[in-house]
């Protein structure tokens, strides 16, 4: 194409664009379209063949189909987690469709009144940009060896519906409350894609409220394994009284629940610990962890606003030099041989009896390491760093950063309240 045909036919997508836009699809004329281009109308009709065939070579041309396929390709070496692409996506895909609400709200409103050959063609459009993200989405999945339901290209057809139906509600109805704002609705996106919506309750699962003495409750395996997606922390106020009450229980309890609250561990982390695993001195407190994701953790010297000690004298500081035996676990029951982990949900259940939380329920100890990642949160960590010092995947971890912000909203509402 020639430079001045290739500037022709931009003068003309222009000028439709911005009638299109004002006054809508159907009220603007060829006539019109190539007089605010300054050309004429025969040019017009050769270019594009009629008023439809410009509006489809528009939305073609705009930034929700152009160069689609290129930026994906390179987009998909800078995402490390399919979370991480899923948002990445969806982000510029609405970024792009904004850039076009009236035009949009055109093309919703006067889509009957297209030609079979002008809807022959959208859709084509549609399609090669849904094989673009599926192939994008593929890439991912294959990469992390992720298992999916459906087919890349099933996932890339409804993820494209759900984003075009969210801005077609957004740009075409107000004072709605299906989501707080675009942020809201992405999270939400997410979360649906990698964690469904619904699922069935494990069987197992009917006796988790036990109260049974001889039986601590705990969630079966199933349960525990995606306690992760809702979000169980713990208030300060509730966090303090089980410290105080395990300090009340002896040195062994206080130095448990300081190590659960205080570094995040899971049951079977903490019953693997043993002495050596500690270093600490007057600038640090680290656990050597050993069980699943092997890493260090800090043990926090504060927990919920308290302060439990130094570096080197806390609670498990104080456990540890107060020990006689030779046994290089670190928490030991009466018979001086490793805690196992229906003994730790034991003395958990000891030290956190007559407590429940907020709606009434009995605590269970995978709340401790909820809570710690919430604080953590809440005190700057960003998910990155969470996730290494946690052993969780960043996209675990995205119910934990929404709790976050749930809760630095409110604070920040108070704040606000105290100072009116």
């Amino acid at each position: 194409m020639s430079r001045t045909n290739s500037s022709t036919r931009q003068r003309l997508l222009n000028a439709a664009l911005e009638l299109f836009s004002f006054q809508g699809v159907t009220e603007t004329t060829t006539r019109q379209i190539a007089e605010l281009a300054q050309v004429n109308e025969v040019t017009l009709f050769r270019q594009f063949g009629s008023k439809q065939g410009l509006l489809l070579a528009l939305i073609e041309e705009s930034a929700v189909f152009t160069h689609l396929g290129e930026s994906l390709r390179a987009q998909v070496n800078q995402t490390n987690h399919v979370d991480e692409a899923l948002r990445n996506y969806a982000s510029d895909r609405l970024k792009a469709l904004e850039q076009i609400p009236e035009l949009l709200r055109s093309v919703v409103g006067e889509a009957g009144k297209y030609t079979v050959e002008n809807r022959r063609g959208l859709g084509q459009g549609i399609n090669l940009a849904n094989r673009d993200v599926a192939n994008y989405l593929a890439t991912v999945i294959e990469r992390e060896q992720l298992h999916c339901r459906l087919s890349a290209e099933k996932l890339s057809s409804l993820l494209n519906v759900m984003l075009f139906g969210y801005l077609v509600i957004e740009l075409t109805s107000e004072f709605h409350e299906l989501w707080d704002n675009q942020e809201d609705f992405l999270e939400s996106l997410v979360e649906v894609f990698l964690y469904g919506a619904v699922s069935p309750l494990p069987e197992s699962s009917a006796g988790v409220l036990s109260l049974d003495k001889n039986n601590p409750p705990h969630p079966p395996l199933e349960v525990e394994e995606n306690l992760n997606e809702k979000v169980a922390d713990l208030p300060a106020s509730l966090v303090r009284s089980i410290l105080l009450q395990a300090k009340k229980q002896g040195l062994q309890d206080y130095a448990l629940a300081y190590v659960l609250f205080g570094a995040g561990l899971r049951p079977q982390e903490v019953v693997a610990l043993e002495r050596l695993h500690q270093i600490i001195d007057e600038h640090q407190h680290l656990l050597q962890i050993t069980q699943g994701a092997v890493r260090q953790v800090p043990v926090n010297q504060w927990i919920m606003g308290k302060r439990y000690g130094s570096y080197i004298r806390n609670p498990l500081s104080q456990w540890l030099k107060s020990r006689k035996d030779d046994q290089l676990a670190m928490f030991v029951n009466e018979k001086g041989q490793p805690f196992s982990e229906e003994e730790l949900r034991a003395s958990w259940q000891t030290f956190t009896s007559g407590l429940l939380t907020p709606e009434g329920q009995p605590l269970f100890v995978e709340q401790a390491r909820q809570t710690w990642c919430v604080e953590m949160l809440m005190k700057g960590i960003d998910l990155e760093d969470l996730s290494i010092l946690s052993g969780w995947d960043t996209t675990q971890l995205h119910p934990y950063a929404r709790r976050g912000r749930e809760k630095a909203a409110l604070e920040r509402a108070l704040r606000l309240d105290q100072k009116a």
